[in-house]
């Protein structure tokens, strides 16, 4: 986790308060604190004014966030073969433009955030984003967060709806040692189905610690291979799809 960026704090209920710290003892000073308050909050009201992006656009968007090598850019490949909804995404990684370039030969709109040093994406990127992809003929708009269980959870970009994914490989484990990113989630998507014969993976049990932690998340099996599990994501997208509502212009 970043030592001096604040996301070892963790929030409240509703996202949006800081009232925790992770026992970090460079977090422990009152000053230091006051710091990373400003920073979060400042990073919320960007946020809000991402979601006003969106909106006078009538799109929705979703936040997609796991570890490396989870499937998120796989899923996004293949989702667009299964979805009537038309979509872009904004990438986040340290370094290189590989996941927005393997979208775009896919024909999928995206653009690429290189962070440099920093472990996940923050309001303040995504906004930069925002004045490179064309919203208007959009249905939904994925972030796809850097590859991080931990500080992406801690930081609103502007989403609409928070989809965290946990693959077979990495181990059912992962939901109970991460419950913060598991907490805000809507929907948890277990993926990489097609290989469940080959590691030691219990999805009940996985989906009682994830039920545990988030009785409302939604919870769908995936695997690229199945277009039956690709088209329930395409579903759950569309059941949670924002009204569309008229409003002024933001900047």
């Amino acid at each position: 986790m970043c030592k001096d960026c604040g996301c070892s704090l963790t929030r409240s209920g509703d996202g949006h308060h800081h009232d925790a710290i992770h026992s970090n003892p460079q977090l422990n000073d009152a000053k230091t604190l006051s710091v990373i308050h400003k920073i979060l909050d400042k990073n919320d009201i960007e946020a809000q004014h991402n979601r006003d992006h969106f909106e006078q656009s009538g799109v929705t968007a979703f936040n997609l966030m796991s570890s490396p090598g989870s499937g998120k850019t796989a899923l996004l490949e293949h989702l667009h073969e299964h979805t009537s909804l038309n979509y872009a995404v904004i990438e986040g990684d340290l370094e290189t433009s590989r996941d927005a370039d393997r979208l775009k030969a896919k024909g999928i709109d995206a653009f690429q955030i290189q962070t440099g040093s920093a472990c996940h994406l923050d309001a303040f990127m995504v906004h930069g984003a925002l004045h490179n992809v064309d919203l208007k003929p959009l249905d939904i708009c994925f972030i796809e967060n850097v590859g991080n269980l931990v500080c992406p959870a801690s930081y609103d970009v502007g989403a609409h709806k928070n989809i965290v994914l946990v693959s077979i490989p990495e181990g059912d484990d992962k939901v109970e040692k991460y419950p913060v990113m598991f907490r805000r989630a809507d929907l948890v998507i277990i993926s990489k189905c097609d290989l469940l014969p080959h590691f030691d993976f219990d999805i009940s049990d996985a989906k009682k610690h994830i039920l545990r932690l988030n009785p409302d998340a939604a919870i769908i099996e995936v695997s690229t291979k199945s277009p039956e599990s690709l088209q329930a994501v395409s579903h759950w997208l569309k059941e949670n799809q924002i009204p569309v509502t008229q409003t002024s212009e933001v900047n």
